[in-house]
């Protein structure tokens, strides 16, 4: 599905809460033409010609902008060996997208060696995956986008990464490090547990992947990531840092230009983030679930302590609008905070807060209607740029 805005229908919301960024319009009509917001207002007048919806006092939310997801990986092979055409994986996985609201999706992909995480996360698989993104893109009713994560201790990508910045076929960039001992992994045997089970590899090879790693980490160019760095910043893409866990490292990646620290493991590091300016994206599994998987930073922690911008389903996507709507019940926060976690701030963080992310004139119509009145809130209907994607049916 293209996603211009000329052919799609002109029409009205009634009877809806509109979540701007500041408040929350209560009995607000939002009025789209042509795949356009024109108007919100608490004094409509219906357009001729207009189609009607009305949303029986459900909550309107701008569409959710997902800027890491992992998803992709289980989509295509859900259990090892069970590996699903690309094409039609992509395909399903967008339609379970617009079903949990998320209008804007930045698949990640990864560049890691070749041995290490069989069969997605090596450059070659990585390379592929981007160019069929690329070819069916059309077809996708989200806008879908890449996220390119580059381990920093992987040279033998690093002309690949360069090529793809270059010809602008990626549009989100981050750096990481998951070398035992530091980051996610200050734990080694949280290391060797994730390897060996989550990827399906022996001892001996997880042994030998640390030993890579730890001699890797000590000849680490740093040369080559402020090129890539360079390169990124000629093309207008934006940088973010994965796993930061001291003050030293986020110090380092903001000399790079970097202007996002991923998943910060503790508090210090996120202090030093918000101190160099960047922002702090969080997961949305991790705040609903109340905890990190591998006992880093809890994102209910971080965001209490005012240390959080951004929500990304990393490997869950039906966790953003849950995550959000949980953190607005239990008072952390008001409700247009927590929804910009999931729309406008990492719509900024990527740079397309220009045409989407917020419920404003001028903006296109990326929008949600969620039913919060249920036990369980649900998304009713999802549109991009004025076209209905998906619906629930009630």
């Amino acid at each position: 599905m293209t996603h211009d805005t000329l052919s799609a229908p002109n029409m009205i919301f009634r009877n809806v809460r509109v979540v701007t960024p500041d408040s929350v319009l209560s009995d607000a009509a939002v009025v789209v033409e042509k795949g356009i917001i024109r108007d919100v207002t608490n004094r409509p007048g219906p357009p001729a010609g207009f189609t009607e919806i009305d949303g029986r006092g459900r909550l309107l939310m701008p569409g959710f902008i997902d800027i890491h997801s992992d998803v992709i990986e289980n989509a295509i092979q859900p259990r090892p060996g069970g590996r699903f055409p690309v094409d039609v994986a992509l395909q399903e996985l967008d339609k379970q997208l617009v079903a949990c609201g998320v209008t804007s999706i930045y698949h990640c992909l990864c560049f890691l060696h070749s041995d290490e995480h069989p069969p997605f996360r090596s450059a070659e698989m990585t390379d592929y995956l981007i160019h069929q993104i690329h070819d069916l893109k059309g077809g996708f009713s989200a806008r879908t986008r890449i996220h390119a994560r580059y381990e920093i201790t992987n040279d033998e990508a690093f002309s690949e990464v360069e090529s793809l910045i270059s010809r602008q076929l990626i549009h989100f960039f981050s750096i990481m490090d998951h070398t035992p001992g530091q980051g996610q992994f200050s734990d080694v045997s949280n290391f060797r547990t994730y390897y060996a089970k989550a990827r399906g590899l022996s001892e001996g090879h997880v042994d030998a992947i640390i030993e890579r790693r730890l001699e890797a980490s000590r000849r680490v160019d740093w040369q080559r990531l402020e090129h890539l760095a360079r390169v990124c910043r000629d093309s207008g893409i934006r940088m973010a840092s994965h796993d930061d866990d001291s003050t030293d490292k986020v110090a380092a990646v903001s000399r790079l230009g970097v202007t996002l620290s991923e998943f910060p493991v503790n508090l210090e590091a996120a202090r030093a983030a918000r101190q160099h300016g960047m922002l702090i994206s969080l997961g949305s599994p991790n705040v609903l679930r109340g905890a990190s998987l591998t006992g880093n930073l809890s994102g209910r922690d971080a965001l209490t302590a005012g240390l959080g911008d951004i929500l990304c389903s990393d490997y869950a996507p039906m966790s953003l609008l849950h995550a959000a709507l949980q953190l607005h019940r239990e008072g952390i926060m008001d409700l247009t905070g927590a929804v910009r976690l999931i729309t406008l701030n990492a719509a900024r963080a990527t740079g397309i807060d220009s045409f989407t992310g917020s419920i404003a004139p001028g903006k296109v119509a990326d929008l949600v209607l969620v039913d919060d009145r249920r036990k369980v809130a649900a998304v009713a209907r999802t549109f991009v740029a004025g076209r209905e994607v998906f619906s629930a049916g009630d």
